[in-house]
């Protein structure tokens, strides 16, 4: 998912209303460096903050691999949750 994160990321924030742009990849590209997901402290949170609603974005890399691990949270309604679920699901497979 590493090579994925960016249009993962624009994609949720479209959900939200916010617009996520070249400043805050390079915060996440960043921030998401010495990140390992066995550790919880050592994960990267980013929010994604928009007039529809706020997500809470958890990334991490699996040390040893080029997997990146997400989690995603703050989505209040169905709507959110299903479409945030269907971008998980598709973007772990590519």
């Amino acid at each position: 998912m590493t090579r994925h994160l960016r249009p993962f990321l624009e994609l949720l924030s479209r959900y939200t209303g916010y617009a996520f742009d070249d400043t805050d990849w390079d915060a996440v590209e960043s921030g998401v460096r010495d990140t390992d997901d066995e550790y919880p402290d050592r994960w990267y949170a980013y929010p994604l903050a928009g007039k529809a609603g706020t997500l809470e974005i958890r990334v991490a890399h699996a040390v040893g691999s080029d997997v990146t691990s997400v989690s995603v949270t703050g989505a209040r309604s169905p709507e959110p949750r299903v479409r945030t679920d269907t971008l998980l699901s598709a973007y772990a497979r590519g």
